[in-house]
């Protein structure tokens, strides 16, 4: 495990908080605020079976649920939803989301964290995993590129420097707020108006839905 203080350890989870919306991440971890929406329910049911530790064979891969995970290099800790190992020896992680197969960096940076924990944990390289969209039962490959190492691991830089500084970012107060189970804790709507600044500026490229 990392010899960070635990208040400095970075959860694999909080990377797809985060890159999706600063202040939703620092509402979580930081204020340790969590309402339940649509959203949240339908990602919780796609993990039932994924949170119970589990070992199998399917079709020749061994399969294994709720792996715990970590890397003292970068502060990182977790679980994963399901790393395959293939019988050539390849390691490949999948992450479950709910909702059909669609294109998004926050799953993508969440999966990139988790491989980056198993090379350091197994040692051996990772290149791919997946993402399992739960709607649509398809899987999206993502390729772990020297790109999304970088970003993800900017972000664990970024998500530490906020733990430890402990201060609430400004609400983005866009098109992510209305479906954000947050969004009566965040109050984007009045606390832009407070601050007649409107629209406020944010790291990351916006999605289609919330977290």
């Amino acid at each position: 495990m990392s010899e960070l203080p635990e208040d400095q350890i970075v959860l694999v989870s909080a990377i797809e908080h985060f890159s999706y919306c600063p202040r939703q991440f620092a509402l979580i971890h930081i204020e340790k605020v969590f309402d339940e929406n649509i959203f949240t329910l339908r990602g919780s049911r796609a993990h039932e079976r994924t949170d119970t530790p589990e070992e199998c064979l399917e079709d020749g891969i061994v399969v294994q649920r709720a792996v715990p995970i970590w890397s003292q290099r970068l502060g990182l800790q977790g679980k994963t939803d399901v790393i395959e190992f293939w019988p050539d020896g390849t390691v490949y992680p999948v992450e479950y989301k709910h909702g059909p197969r669609r294109e998004k960096l926050h799953d993508a940076l969440q999966l990139c964290a988790q491989a980056l924990c198993l090379e350091e944990m197994l040692d051996l390289p990772i290149c791919k995993g997946a993402v399992y969209h739960h709607t649509s039962h398809r899987r999206r490959e993502v390729e772990f590129t020297d790109e999304l190492r970088d970003s993800t691991i900017e972000i664990v830089r970024q998500i530490r420097q906020m733990l430890v500084e402990g201060e609430l970012p400004p609400p983005a107060n866009d098109a992510r707020c209305p479906n954000c189970s947050l969004v009566d804790a965040c109050m984007p709507d009045v606390l832009s108006q407070i601050a007649g600044m409107g629209s406020l500026p944010n790291i990351f490229v916006p999605m289609e839905d919330a977290v």
